[in-house]
């Protein structure tokens, strides 16, 4: 899943601005021991396996802003479905 979103955003121009994983698995900690989406800092290659949480974010961190996205999942027999609602406005946070 890593590899996906990251040639599509170098096909975009902006995989140099993509500086960290997709996503982790998510437990009773926010970044859980399972599977990282991760084709970037540790290789991870073991799969979502039914019963794991996951976060899917990309991230495009600009000179002067950045944009990060963040999609919660659950990997069920019968496949993932998102768990986080949809975001109907942009949130701003400022780092001053």
């Amino acid at each position: 899943m890593d590899k996906v979103a990251r040639d599509y955003i170098n096909s975009k121009g902006y995989g140099e601005f993509f500086t960290h994983r997709l996503g982790h698995s998510i437990s009773y900690e926010v970044h859980g021991e399972a599977v990282n989406l991760d084709n970037f800092e540790t290789h991870d290659n073991r799969s979502i396996i039914p019963g794991i949480g996951f976060s899917i974010e990309p991230g495009i961190y600009l000179p002067d802003f950045g944009v990060r996205s963040e999609i919660d999942a659950y990997m069920s027999e019968d496949g993932p479905y998102a768990t986080s609602p949809v975001q109907r406005e942009i949130v701003l946070i400022s780092a001053d």
